[in-house]
């Protein structure tokens, strides 16, 4: 009996102790597992957390600009104006348009760049000569035409004296922020040497001052005015374009899912078009691009560099992700909750719009955003339907020619005035962001909500 008792209980030591061992090989393993996870976590974050730094470091100097406080005088020897065109009674409104277009062409044919000259020789300190040619360097080229435009609005500025901000030009700013290397030979600079010294005596001054560049979102593309270069083009146009997706993909998207899960026979036609949904899902974004280019723009007539055409080719890119996002809410509802609104009488239709829907409400709202905030990031298709088109001008209508935010992005990457640019692109790219990081805050608050009233 001892024997027999030592043998078991040696055999239940030893049975114990392959438990203990095993179990502390999966105690091992999922510590190496957890450790793995947290480790890739540290490693996703930090790779976004330099992308953000390395697009933030560079682009937040572009939301600051030079701008040189001086005073213009509207000076009547230069501006040789006639008064401006009054309405007559009796004349017809063609007519006065006529008149008050000649007396406008008789003001863009001043010498404004004598009246800028001026003003920026108002802001030098005393006693420094500078050539016109200097002075009108120091401040952007957009800068006439601003002044005409303030004084064909208000033509009693004529012989008056007016405080006024001028842009400084885009190598006064790269010169004034070193973004240019100040040891370079003259040769090598991109303004002569009595500039430079002109622009760093003028902000030691306070003439010059950084201020924040309030035109890059109020201003459109400009080649001739870089410094007054801004996004109002490629946001509206990427404000147009989200709408017709919105209006064409989320319906069509929402209802085609709620179709296919609920109410399509399961045959072999619904096989075919579910394979071809999800294979859409995977096609390059540059074929819907030439999709688009051939069909709505060569076939359809529709006109090139276009929001419309936009928005359709971002459509039907949006449209799988929808639908295949849409019908993963639709099978996660318990088929509990149907049966049972079956069993109450509830009509095939009444259960998914009444019962289902509701609960995969917050999923679909979910999947439409990040759907949509993706359209909005989206830059090959639109380069195949022309929306890398130099337009300066804000569409005003959908059919209107203009750019996109990423096409934007893209034209201004490629621009010559690297020094100037580069920072301006990372700061496009920064309101790109922004755009996106709020479209999916919204969708998780919208989640949020809607599972709290459910």
């Amino acid at each position: 009996m001892t024997d027999s008792f030592t043998v078991s209980s040696s055999g239940a030591e030893r049975r114990r102790a392959r438990i203990r061992a095993g179990l502390g090989r999966r105690h091992l393993f999922e510590r190496i597992f957890r450790g793995l996870g947290v480790l890739a976590i540290l490693i996703a974050l930090a790779l976004v957390g330099s992308l953000f730094w390395m697009v933030i470091s560079k682009g937040y100097s572009a939301f600051t600009q030079a701008n040189l406080e001086t005073e213009v005088y509207f000076d009547p020897d230069i501006i040789k104006v006639d008064p401006p065109p009054q309405q007559q009674p009796g004349q017809s409104a063609a007519d006065f348009r006529a008149q008050r277009l000649a007396w406008q062409r008789q003001v863009t044919m001043s010498n404004w760049n004598r009246v800028v000259e001026q003003a920026v020789r108002a802001a030098v300190p005393p006693g420094l000569e500078i050539t016109a040619r200097e002075a009108t360097a120091l401040v952007d080229a957009g800068e006439r035409h601003r002044l005409r435009d303030i004084f064909v609005e208000n033509p009693g500025l004529l012989g008056e004296r007016l405080p006024f901000t001028m842009l400084a030009s885009a190598d006064v700013d790269n010169w004034l922020k070193g973004t240019i290397d100040r040891d370079l030979p003259d040769e090598r600079q991109q303004l002569s040497p009595a500039t430079r010294a002109l622009a760093d005596q003028l902000l030691e001054s306070g003439a010059i001052q950084f201020k924040f560049a309030w035109h890059i979102f109020t201003n459109v593309d400009s080649r001739s005015a870089p410094a007054s270069a801004g996004l109002a083009g490629g946001l509206v146009g990427s404000l147009y374009m989200m709408l017709v997706v919105v209006l064409l993909a989320v319906p069509i998207g929402v209802a085609s899912a709620i179709y296919l899960e609920e109410f399509a026979p399961k045959n072999r036609l619904t096989d075919l078009i579910e394979v071809n949904i999800n294979n859409l899902a995977a096609v390059p974004s540059i074929v819907f691009g030439l999709f688009g280019a051939a069909v709505f723009i060569k076939y359809i007539g529709l006109p090139l560099s276009a929001p419309i055409v936009g928005g359709l080719v971002l459509t039907l890119m949006t449209l799988p992700t929808i639908i295949i996002a849409t019908r993963s809410s639709l099978r996660a509802v318990p088929p509990s909750l149907r049966q049972a609104a079956l069993g109450l009488g509830a009509s095939r239709t009444q259960m998914v719009f009444h019962h289902v829907l509701p609960v995969t409400l917050p999923g679909i709202l979910t999947a439409t955003i990040i759907g949509v905030a993706q359209a909005l990031g989206e830059t090959a298709p639109l380069l195949l339907i022309g929306m890398n088109a130099f337009v300066a001008a804000v569409p005003g209508t959908p059919f209107d020619q203009s750019t996109a935010l990423p096409a934007q992005i893209y034209l201004w990457q490629g621009n010559e005035n690297r020094n100037f640019f580069e920072a301006r692109t990372s700061a496009a790219i920064m309101v790109l962001l922004t755009l996106m990081i709020t479209m999916n805050a919204i969708a998780v608050l919208l989640r949020q909500r809607l599972e709290r009233l459910k």
